[in-house]
C-alpha cells in the first residue's frame, strides 16, 4: 500500500442520510454465472423494475467494465482476480453513494466473490447464483463466445478449460433452463423486499 495516500472521510453525508434521502437501503445484487446464463438480462429486468418504482439503481456489467475501467486486463486467471477485485472497489463506492447496484459478472472463483462479500456490511450483498447447464448455454450462445472456444480462439474459457466454482452458501438459486428470466427477476425482486432493501 502507497503510505502517502491519505484516506478521506467522505462522512459529511453518510451512507444513511443517502437512504433517508432514498427511501431505500444500498447494497449489491452479485450475479453469477457462466457465459450466456442470463445475468445481463436478468440485471437489466431488476433495474427497470427498480427505476420504475423511483429506485437509485446502476447495472455494472462485464462485458461494459472490460471496454473500460478493465481494458487493461486479459482473461488469465490472475488477470481475471484483479478484473473482480476493480469492479468491487467500485461497486463499494457506488453502494456507499445510496445506489443498488446490479453486478452481473461472471466471477468464476467463491474465493474472489467472497472477498468481495468481506467488503460490505452484513445484507448489504446478495449473491445470486444464475444456474444454467453448459450446454443449454452454448445453444444460446448470445455473443458467440462458444463457438469461438470450440475452434480454439479463445482459450481459458469458464466452464471448459477453466472451472465456474458455484456459491456454497448463495442468498439465491436461479435456474434460467428452467425459468424465464422475467421470472428469474421476479424472484430476486421478492428477495430484495424480503431483505428490507426496498
Amino acid at each position: 500500500m502507497n503510505t502517502n495516500i491519505a484516506r478521506h472521510d467522505t462522512a459529511s453525508i453518510s451512507k444513511i442520510d443517502y437512504h433517508r434521502k432514498n427511501q431505500h437501503f444500498s447494497g449489491v445484487v452479485w450475479l453469477t454465472g457462466l457465459s450466456g446464463s442470463g445475468k445481463s438480462t436478468i440485471a437489466k429486468l431488476i433495474n427497470q423494475k427498480l427505476y420504475d418504482q423511483g429506485v437509485q439503481t446502476y447495472v455494472l456489467d462485464e462485458d461494459d467494465v472490460r471496454h473500460g475501467l478493465n481494458n487493461d486486463l486479459g482473461y488469465g486467471e490472475r488477470d481475471r482476480q484483479e478484473n473482480i477485485r476493480r469492479v468491487g472497489e467500485a461497486v463499494k463506492l457506488l453502494v456507499d453513494s445510496g445506489t443498488i447496484v446490479m453486478a452481473a459478472f461472471t466471477s468464476p472463483f467463491r474465493s474472489d466473490r467472497n472477498q468481495i462479500r468481506h467488503k460490505f456490511r452484513e445484507n448489504e450483498f446478495l449473491e445470486v447464483f444464475v444456474s444454467c447447464p453448459i450446454e443449454d448455454c452454448e445453444k444460446r450462445d448470445p455473443k458467440g463466445l462458444y463457438k469461438k472456444v470450440r475452434i480454439g480462439e479463445i482459450p481459458s474459457f469458464t466452464g471448459f478449460d477453466s472451472p465456474y466454482e458455484p456459491p456454497h452458501e448463495g442468498d439465491l438459486v436461479v435456474h434460467t433452463d428452467q425459468e424465464s428470466e422475467e421470472s428469474s427477476s421476479e424472484r430476486i425482486f421478492h428477495l430484495l423486499r424480503q431483505k428490507q432493501w426496498i
